[in-house]
């Protein structure tokens, strides 16, 4: 989808009177951007040691039911990639100053608001940018999100989860009908879990008596994982974020989700590649420390791949509040895509004629 149409809309037909709303959502971006710097030694002060020592010398306080308390304001922004780069083939974790030049490097690279082009080339190139969040390398220092394989690759598609990807294929770029355009493009679901992506990487987490509910900025999606025992839903019950149920394991909370819409390959933030309704995640919750939560999931979908595999996403705790996430009001790009296409076809037919 193309946010431009949204996001200038909105701020055009604002007027002065929501002015200093805007103020106040956009002059902490700045700050935040204004930060980037003095980030790079963040992940250069951790190692592997140290993580190790940071998760067990933390013992968490409760909520009033006796849940451990996750609750508050978490992002898993990064720019550690979800695959490990063919270029870092067998090498699992940087040195601090691996990490610290790999995170400039990148920050460099993905850098779009810059005056080198004409123009017109700049304007469209740094579209956005201001509601980037980059992150930085995980404090793991780790190469890749994937922690298992030990490769940090996505493991082989089985033959059926070939057949999958291949009939998607098209899909991310056709323009036959609106249901061609991926899930995060209609506004429909992020998924779950959500992976890290270019902004909006914030949770809130709820712990009510006898549930946990995981609240995604992305969307405005929210998942209320029951504690309580129950049964998944029946098979015939499928779902854009799946059925989770929740139990706790010392101080670890687990989420385990069945149940998936087998049309999730179609979302381009999907969490788990080209898996479907076999989709079978669990998810683990560790809080470590006043400041961050140790975040894992495993995917596992014999349909669609040769193996299971598992991320780890170490969660940060962040300043709130989180503002309400817009994604159709004032859109207009899916209605211009599907009309361009229309008109390219016509354009095609009549050279055809000629």
């Amino acid at each position: 989808m193309d946010y431009r149409f949204r996001h200038s809309r909105s701020l055009r037909g604002c007027g002065a009177v929501l002015m200093p709303v805007v103020l106040t959502i956009v002059l902490p971006l700045f700050r935040a951007a204004g930060q980037t710097p003095a980030s790079l030694a963040k992940p250069a002060s951790a190692s592997k040691n140290a993580a190790t020592k940071h998760s067990s010398a933390w013992t968490p306080s409760h909520t009033p039911d006796g849940q451990p308390d996750l609750e508050g304001i978490w992002t898993n922004s990064t720019i550690t990639p979800l695959q490990r780069p063919r270029e870092l083939a067998g090498k699992e974790f940087f040195t601090p100053e691996e990490a610290a030049e790999y995170q400039r490097k990148m920050l460099s690279d993905l850098d779009t608001d810059r005056r080198d082009q004409n123009p017109e080339v700049d304007v469209n190139r740094s579209y956005n940018e201001l509601f980037r969040e980059r992150g930085g390398v995980v404090v793991t220092l780790r190469t890749s999100l994937i922690v298992d394989p030990p490769d940090g690759r996505i493991p082989p598609l089985t033959e059926s989860g070939r057949k999958r990807q291949a009939e998607y294929a098209r899909g991310p770029y056709a323009a036959d009908s609106w249901t061609d355009r991926n899930l995060a493009e209609r506004c429909i679901t992020r998924g779950a879990p959500k992976i890290p992506g270019g902004y909006n990487n914030n949770f809130q987490i709820y712990q009510p008596p006898g549930y946990v509910v995981i609240f995604q900025e992305m969307i405005h999606e929210t998942r209320v994982i029951p504690l309580d025992a129950r049964p998944h839903a029946g098979k015939n019950i499928q779902l854009w974020m799946g059925d989770p149920r929740g139990h706790w394991e010392g101080n670890t909370l687990v989420i385990d989700t069945t149940n998936f819409n087998d049309k999730i390959i179609s979302n381009s933030f999907n969490c788990c590649g080209a898996s479907g309704a076999n989709l079978h995640v669990v998810e683990r919750f560790t809080r470590v420390s006043a400041d961050r939560i140790d975040y894992r999931y495993k995917v596992d979908d014999p349909a669609t791949y040769t193996r299971p595999w598992t991320v780890e996403v170490p969660m940060i705790k962040s300043d709130g509040p989180l503002y309400e996430y817009a994604c159709h009001e004032g859109n207009y790009a899916l209605v211009d895509i599907l009309k361009g296409a229309r008109e390219q076809e016509k354009a095609a037919e009549g050279n055809k004629k000629k």
